[in-house]
Order: structure tokens, then C-alpha cells, then sequence
């Protein structure tokens, strides 16, 4: 299966059939299951592939979307049940983003030579009912509790509003409203000349705390992940985690094992494990978790072997250079307090479906408190320092 590094999605790839439209200034609303909170994965699972577009989809009316919000720099083009959402600046930077999921499926950059490159790593695949089955890029996921039974994750964005122009910057905001009013998140996308940031706002309209766990998930394409390093991590205390399972992840299958050793054990592997040693519960968790935690000592990490790490006192911003592709981009974040990174390992083919590096802006292993009748911002950047 071969990645598809273009500027996806145009409607010659998976457009399948005609799609019927109707006037409806709301984009689509998905089924609550499509976006379930973000968890982790275990370490010896084959993951299948989330068939996120096999999904009946509402219809969406493009032609109306675009006689409302075009003018700015912005084009609308239906695929299927799906409308890609075009940005393109005049310095030839384009970011394409999809309704009714927020998924952003390419950014390409302008370069050093002149031309532009793709930065993400985004591939189609054929699901087992023949529908496109869509991965990869940077995608949003997040969830919402309270003390009160409430339970909610953004599953479905309308298109809300439209800013900038060509010549400086566009803004394409997105917005996604709880059921009983209580809660209201706006995702942003905006792409600069050499920048291409997602922010999230979450408003906790309600009167009880609301505790939020995400993840702002990027999948940064490479020639291989031989090739990759991480500069400017040393000193980060982080945790050695099962990779995060979210819609849009790619994860190769049997991720954690090699041709010659076992696989290695899940957490409840290890820990149904403890009574051989005449050790208890939980000192055998203490230890366990102990090995899994420590610090990063080096400050151009080589990506090369397969990793999954929450990372909690990284900088702000660090900088992901491929050497394959002479190429780098400088990750950073704002409001979010954790960095996953994770490296599916060079033991692929080079070029490949998994010649990518994926980081996300998180919040894991710490939930983000927002407060009765305030508001919390979380922000991921994607920095060209190329041009």
C-alpha cells in the first residue's frame, strides 16, 4: 500500500460516485462512535484500519459553502461525502483541510530550490467496502468530562468563518457545540507564508469543571525514519508509552516487535506477571513503571528505532530534520503542557506508507482543568524554516 504524498484530496482519487447535494448551511453532523476518545494502544495489537470514510456521511451542499466563505484565498471541493477545504497562499503554500472531520491532509511548503514540498504524511487505502479510507495528516482529538456524568468529544465541525487573504495569512475556523449547550470548541487552522498552526479553544459554558484529555496528532512525512532526529529534547523527562490509537493514526502492525525477540508485553501483561517473584502489586507496578520512566539524554535523538514516548518538561519548540530529504520542521506548542512522539522504525520500505514521524501537542497523562464559565486555548504550530 503506497503512500500518497499529493495535494489530497482531488476528486479523481476516490471519488466513487456523484455526490447529490442539498441547502443546508450546517456541514454534517458524524456518528458519536467516529471520534471516541483518544486512547492508548496495546504494544502487540494489530491495529485494523479505522475505515473512518466507510461512514454514511450527511450530505454537504459545497456549492453553497462556496458562495458564502470564498474570497479569502479559499476553494471548496466535494469528494464524496466529504468537502476539502483548499488554502493557498500566493508564495505557493497550500494546506488542504477535510469537513465534516477537521482532518488537514497536506501542507506543502515553499523550500530553499524554490519549489514547494509536501510536509505530512497522508495516505488513501481501499476499505472493505470499497470505500477510501483516509490517514495520516494532523487530526484533533479530544474529550470532555465532569464530576456530573458529562462526557463529550467534538466528533462532527461546521464551518463557522472564513479570514485573510492570499497575500498574508487565511484562518479557516471550525466550530462543534456539545448537545445540552454546555460546551463549545472552536478548532483553527491558519496557514502563514512559512507556518501552519491548529489551535483548539475549548468554552465550559456549564457550572462544573471540565477535565480535557488530547491530543493535537501530526504525521510528518520522511524518506525514512533512519534519516529523522529530534534536536532539541535533551534534559525532557518523558514516559515510554503504547502507541496512541486515535481515527487517523497509522501505526504498523505488530508495532514493538522485532524478527528475533518476543514482542513486548502490555502493561497488563506485565503486571499479571507479579506473583512469580513473590513481589506485590503494587511494587511490581512501582517498578514497572519506573523502567518506563527517565530522561532524554541526547540532544540529536536519532528516530531510527521504533518509540512511543509522552515527553512532560520538552521545550516549546523543537526542530524534526530528515536528512534524506534535506529538509526540517520546527514543532511547537502553546497551552498544552506534554509532546507525544513516536517513530514507526526504519525497518520499512523507505519512501513508504510508514516513512513518517508523528507528534502531537497533548494532554495525556495530565488532564487540562478548565473551570466554570472560562475558557482554555491549546495550540500546535508547524514551522517552514526552509524558504
Amino acid at each position: 500500500m503506497a503512500a500518497i504524498n499529493t495535494c489530497l484530496l482531488s476528486p479523481n482519487i476516490i471519488s466513487h460516485s456523484p455526490i447529490s447535494r442539498s441547502p443546508s448551511k450546517s456541514i454534517s453532523i458524524l456518528p458519536p462512535n467516529l471520534c471516541s476518545p483518544l486512547h492508548y494502544s496495546s504494544l502487540t495489537r494489530n491495529i485494523p484500519l479505522p475505515e473512518v470514510a466507510s461512514i454514511s456521511y450527511p450530505l454537504i451542499d459545497t456549492k453553497y459553502l462556496e458562495s458564502e466563505f470564498s474570497g479569502h484565498g479559499v476553494t471548496f471541493t466535494g469528494v464524496n461525502d466529504s468537502c476539502v477545504v483548499r488554502m493557498a497562499l500566493e508564495n505557493g503554500s497550500i494546506a488542504n483541510l477535510m469537513l465534516p472531520s477537521g482532518l488537514i491532509t497536506s501542507y506543502k511548503a515553499q523550500m530553499w530550490h524554490g519549489g514547494t514540498i509536501e510536509l505530512l504524511h497522508t495516505t488513501v487505502s481501499e476499505g472493505r467496502n470499497g470505500s477510501p479510507v483516509i490517514e495520516g495528516g494532523v487530526s484533533l482529538t479530544c474529550n470532555c468530562e465532569n464530576d456530573e456524568g458529562l462526557s463529550w468529544t467534538p466528533s462532527s465541525w461546521d464551518l463557522h468563518e472564513v479570514k485573510g487573504d492570499p497575500q498574508g495569512s487565511i484562518q479557516v475556523e471550525l466550530i462543534c457545540t456539545g448537545s445540552d449547550g454546555k460546551i463549545e470548541a472552536k478548532y483553527m487552522v491558519t496557514l502563514q507564508q512559512d507556518l501552519l498552526t491548529s489551535e483548539i479553544k475549548i468554552s465550559n459554558l456549564g457550572m462544573a469543571s471540565l477535565r480535557m484529555v488530547g491530543s493535537v496528532l501530526s504525521h510528518l512525512t520522511v524518506s525514512t525514519p533512519e534519516a529523522s532526529y529530534a534536536v532539541g529534547l535533551q534534559g525532557s523527562d518523558f514516559f515510554s508509552k503504547p502507541p496512541i490509537l486515535a481515527n487517523f493514526s497509522i501505526l504498523p502492525p505488530n508495532f514493538g516487535k522485532t524478527k528475533n525477540q518476543p514482542s513486548k508485553k502490555s502493561f497488563r501483561e506485565i503486571f499479571s506477571s507479579w506473583g512469580t517473584k513473590n513481589r506485590s502489586p503494587e511494587k511490581f507496578a512501582r517498578e514497572a513503571e519506573k523502567e518506563l520512566e527517565g530522561e532524554e539524554t541526547d540532544n540529536y535523538k536519532h528516530l531510527t528505532d521504533e518509540m512511543s514516548k509522552i515527553y512532560r518538561s520538552a521545550p516549546r519548540n523543537f526542530t524534526l530534520i530528515d536528512r534524506g530529504r534535506r529538509n526540517s520542521v520546527v514543532v511547537g506548542r502553546d497551552g498544552f503542557k506534554e509532546v507525544y512522539l513516536l517513530s514507526p522504525g526504519s525497518r520499512h520500505e523507505s519512501y513508504g506508507r510508514y516513512s513518517y514521524i508523528c507528534v502531537g501537542q497533548a494532554a495525556l497523562l495530565q488532564p487540562i482543568i478548565v473551570e466554570s464559565q472560562s475558557e482554555w486555548k491549546g495550540k500546535q504550530s508547524l514551522h517552514n524554516p526552509n524558504m
